[in-house]
């Protein structure tokens, strides 16, 4: 195996009951601003009208990019992380694929404290993820739209 062997996945926020919710907030900001136009100053309109669109902006350009290559795991969460965190092999103590439940193990998706031991979670959606376990029992899941091929990968870089 060449020592550009690489699996790659660029995750971003893409479901629609997410983009629905973020809609319907603006739509019912710019109602209500409209709306009750007399009680508010044009800077209160434009502000309640703004806040919700630079919000979807910035879910729009979140993204979870993930490789994996024999000298680590490099993960990161764009906007709030500009350069990859890497995770060397020899500080992983072990990397499985496993199903979980963002909403009860890590309070939903982003970049998320679990509680009871579970670590850090880097997920955007689904439930399926790369369960890395270091050294030093710390844990850090990482979710994963491609657990097929993320698995296949892993079984191949285990016999090099």
């Amino acid at each position: 195996m060449n020592e550009n062997y690489t699996f790659y996945e660029k995750q971003s926020f893409r479901q629609w009951w997410i983009w629905a919710l973020l809609i319907f907030v603006l739509a019912y900001s710019i109602y209500n601003s409209f709306e009750n136009h007399d009680y508010f100053s044009a800077s209160e309109l434009i502000f309640s009208i703004a806040v919700p669109i630079l919000i979807m902006i910035l879910i729009f350009v979140i993204k979870l990019e993930t490789k994996i290559d024999i000298l680590g795991i490099r993960v990161r969460l764009f906007p709030f992380h500009f350069q990859f965190k890497y995770f060397p092999w020899k500080n992983i103590q072990k990397v499985y694929i496993r199903e979980y439940s963002p909403i009860t193990e890590y309070g939903g998706w982003g970049l998320r404290f679990g509680m009871f031991g579970k670590g850090k979670a880097y997920n955007i959606s689904g439930n399926l993820g790369i369960q890395i376990v270091f050294k030093d029992q710390k844990k850090l899941l990482i979710g994963t739209q491609k657990s097929v091929e993320m698995k296949q990968f892993l079984e191949e870089l285990e016999k090099v």
